[in-house]
């Protein structure tokens, strides 16, 4: 019997890092890491990683961040963070720091393309060759699987900042610093907290405001469905977890947007609630790493 190999993933978050040791892809071990400026919160990840280490040797890390990031391995500026509204993160080279600490093979891609991995391995998706994760939270991330691979151009996939069309009469101007009423705009988190007046968790399941929310979500899916004809949308992510109703709002409204135009949506469109909860990102991040031992 092979014994798996000793494996290390990272998740790097908005507020906080998971850093995971991995039994191969199952996790064993694990550490919370606060995220305050990029030298402080690699500093601490390395620190961590390298404890690991010197008990047995690691032998590949995954890497899953928040972007926007260079995520082209072919890049000389692989790793490294772009202008990111997090102070302190702009150009951090996070592959070479945590790589550093332990000379192995890394992979890194994005926090959600991360999770759309461990989803269709584990998860909502298992089975699906063609699928798309989609978390709604403090912002809005997607992560696109085409053909079991990821999609990686001059840059990761940005599906929250398309622009979606809206309610008729809806006038909230959104809360996007760089488009305003974008997707991102109107339906993370903290657009539906200023559109409301108090954060979602406050806000009954029957308020007026989720109404222009869910319908942003539904026109979302529906553009996603119509550019890649995925099998499946996964939608995860603090909003969602909160609130269930939600998907199945979205499934018969994103249908409805499609006026029966693709053959493989009906009355409901294939979206789906996340199954794997906070372990999505950092199960991902393993599986990132095991492609890194075959790559």
């Amino acid at each position: 019997m092979t014994t798996p190999r000793r494996l290390a993933g990272v998740e790097l978050g908005g507020t906080k890092a998971v850093v995971v040791l991995g039994r191969g892809t199952e996790i064993v071990d694990r550490a919370r890491i606060p995220v305050t400026d990029a030298g402080e919160t690699l500093a601490a990840v390395s620190a961590q990683l390298a404890k690991w280490h010197a008990d047995a040797p690691i032998e590949a890390l995954g890497i899953a961040s928040f972007g926007p990031i260079i995520i082209d391995p072919r890049s000389s500026d692989y790793g490294r963070m772009l202008t990111n509204p997090k102070p302190g993160w702009e150009g951090a080279d996070v592959v070479g720091e945590l790589r550093r600490s332990l000379g192995c093979p890394t992979a890194l891609h994005t926090d959600v393309t991360a999770a759309a991995f461990a989803e269709g391995r584990f998860g909502a998706a298992r089975g699906c060759t063609d699928h798309i994760y989609m978390t709604i939270g403090t912002g809005i991330g997607i992560g696109i699987i085409a053909g079991s691979q990821p999609i990686i151009g001059q840059l990761h996939p940005e599906g929250g900042h398309v622009s979606v069309r809206r309610v008729p009469g809806d006038t909230f101007p959104g809360i996007c610093r760089f488009h305003g009423d974008c997707f991102e705009g109107l339906a993370s988190g903290p657009a539906i907290a200023a559109r409301a007046g108090k954060p979602g968790d406050e806000l009954e399941d029957g308020d007026p405001a989720w109404l222009p929310v869910v319908d942003a979500i539904a026109e979302a899916c529906a553009n996603l469905f119509l550019n890649l004809a995925s099998q499946r949308i996964v939608i995860g992510g603090g909003v969602i977890n909160q609130r269930p109703w939600i998907v199945e709002a979205v499934q018969a409204s994103a249908a409805k947007k499609l006026g029966g135009y693709l053959p493989f949506v009906r009355d409901l469109a294939p979206v789906v609630a996340a199954e794997l909860g906070a372990d999505a990102g950092p199960t991902g991040a393993l599986l990132l790493a095991e492609r890194a031992l075959v790559e």
